[in-house]
């Protein structure tokens, strides 16, 4: 913002600048993402170049999850203890190395080994950008910011396929991870350069602004600490978050591994019109996310603010409900338009959960949101690990069909698992 000049005073105006790590926060988390779907995208190609069948590919995507599964826990406490920027930095700049080396790769063992340390690379982010949430915006800001992760996320799939075929049908497959590798490097400067541990730090943060993201926290919450790791794990709420997201990574995962194959074999697209129908369930997920996080903000400023909790757990449900339905009819649904159409609507609803999800961590966790969500992005990404192995497994031996079945039913476990969450309710109070 700037400063108006009133009758020969100077009035300070609040700056914005964490607005802008929102926007910074979004574009990682799009890239991020936009790395993972390149693989998904270019898999037809990559299959009849290097003759490997399904079960190869799902065990090569299978080897991301399993690296950055095993980064969760150890990213959460690194963004912890060497502060969320140092940690995002050097995790994207890893990450983005190993993107490049994906065009490199020669046969299965290389590509599992490149995406297995690309998935170790990305492992540390998301706990970084959960605790640049937490430290960089107001208690009552929280269900925007946190939109503003799982946004890129799911905008990343959208663009994704459409920028993918048109790189490759230019320069080739081979060209597609180099580039992002290369912004993938950018990003972790500019991370470096304006993403400081404490907005209090930051020169592009006045008074005003840093009284303003720090209103209503204690001094406790500020400095870093360790996480309390024995009283997480015994608390039901700390599983509970973490299995039901599980469950939404691995519906998530199923679309993210599997969606344009699928299209391309089931329905017969080239890979073209693919490019195009697969982004449409990511648009209906992107706009739930971002409906999600208004109105969770909206009850957090309102008169009953404790509303949003109760609401966050029911929504959540509902969402995870509706998701495993539309997969369902999708499954039995042979017309490829009206197949989008419901395959759209399951992924879209997921967007209450993955919302309802990110917000509860910063609920739950406080000053210990990284660890908090480094352990429910282990979950998510165990989730991630089984999602493309196992579809491929049902794909081979009984179809796509009854894969897409299978995975509807699994919801029902991450409905049960949110009784037990209990948003509005902190793992450790702040004085601890």
């Amino acid at each position: 913002m700037e400063k108006i000049l009133e009758q020969g005073t100077v009035r300070n105006v609040m700056t914005g600048f964490r607005w802008k790590i929102a926007f910074l926060i979004f574009l990682i988390s799009f890239v991020a993402y936009m790395d993972r779907v390149n693989l998904s995208v270019a898999t037809p190609v990559i299959m009849q170049e290097f003759g490997f069948t399904k079960i190869d590919m799902g065990f090569i995507q299978t080897c991301f999850f399993a690296g950055y599964a095993l980064m969760q826990v150890p990213g959460g406490m690194l963004a912890e203890k060497w502060g969320l920027r140092r940690t995002g930095a050097f995790a994207i700049l890893w990450w983005s190395v190993f993107t490049a080396l994906t065009a490199l790769a020669k046969g299965k063992i290389s590509f599992a080994a490149v995406r297995l340390l690309f998935g170790v690379g990305e492992g540390p982010v998301f706990p970084s950008l959960g605790a640049a949430t937490f430290k960089w915006f107001n208690n009552h800001e929280k269900g925007k910011a946190s939109s503003s992760i799982l946004l890129g996320t799911f905008f990343g799939p959208v663009v994704g396929p459409a920028v993918t075929v048109s790189l490759m049908a230019v320069f080739g497959w081979h060209a597609v991870f180099l580039i992002f590798g290369a912004v993938g490097v950018v990003l972790a400067w500019v991370w470096h350069k304006y993403a400081v541990d404490n907005p209090v730090d930051s020169p592009y943060v006045n008074e005003l602004e840093a009284a303003h993201i720090n209103a209503g926290r204690s001094a406790s919450t500020i400095k870093k600490t360790v996480a309390p790791w024995g009283q997480f794990l015994r608390s039901t709420q700390f599983w509970a978050v973490g299995i039901q997201f599980m469950v939404v990574d691995y519906i998530m995962y199923v679309f993210l591994a599997w969606l344009p194959l699928y299209l391309t074999e089931m329905h017969g697209l080239s890979l073209k019109a693919m490019g195009v129908w697969a982004s449409f369930p990511w648009i209906a997920l992107m706009a739930m996310v971002f409906v999600a996080g208004y109105i969770s903000d909206k009850m957090a400023n309102g008169r009953n603010s404790e509303r949003q909790y109760t609401m966050r757990t029911i929504t959540a449900m509902i969402g995870v409900a509706v998701c495993s339905l539309g997969l369902y009819i999708a499954a039995h649904t042979p017309d490829a338009v009206m197949n989008i159409f419901w395959m759209s609507v399951s992924l879209g609803a997921l967007g209450f959960s993955m919302s309802a999800s990110w917000s509860t961590v910063i609920s739950l966790g406080g000053k210990y949101t990284g660890s908090v969500s480094g352990w429910m992005n282990l979950w998510g990404n165990i989730g991630g690990v089984l999602a493309p192995i196992v579809t491929a497994y049902f794909v081979t031996n009984y179809g796509w069909n009854e894969a897409f079945i299978a995975t509807s039913l699994f919801g029902i476990v991450a409905i049960i698992a949110w009784l037990f969450v209990k948003p509005g309710k902190a793992l450790v109070s702040e004085e601890a």
